[in-house]
């Protein structure tokens, strides 16, 4: 069983920068593909970020796309969501997630999520 814990949410400006960390405990990190996704107030689950095991291949929503970049480190069981030119459409409860298959997208084939941090981005 995986244990996934989010941290470094907080409120920031528009245009302002945040990094999100997730570190995995439980498991053996390197064999998890790994996910951020996002969920505001009235809104599904959507995809934000994927990462392949050894962080070789990174994916990305459009919407982010430029502005966001994830990360690993499989020697501190982490991932990192690098957000930058935050916008207040980006205000969300942030989730990680594992996958030992590389669902990329789909939020259904994540085997493990993490509590979530909160996003609030103000104009």
């Amino acid at each position: 069983q995986v244990q996934l814990v989010e941290s470094g949410g907080g409120l920031v400006q528009a245009g302002g920068s945040l990094r999100l960390s997730c570190t995995a405990s439980g498991g053996t990190f390197s064999l998890y593909a790994m996910g951020w996704f996002r969920q505001a107030p009235g809104k599904e689950r959507e995809f934000v970020a994927a990462i392949s095991w050894s962080g070789g291949s990174r994916y990305y929503a459009n919407s982010v796309k430029g502005r966001f970049t994830i990360s690993r480190d499989n020697a501190k069981n982490t991932v990192y969501l690098q957000m930058n030119s935050l916008k207040p459409e980006d205000t969300a409860v942030y989730y990680c997630a594992a996958d030992r298959r590389l669902a990329i997208t789909t939020a259904t084939m994540y085997d493990y999520w993490g509590q979530g941090t909160q996003v609030t981005v103000s104009s």
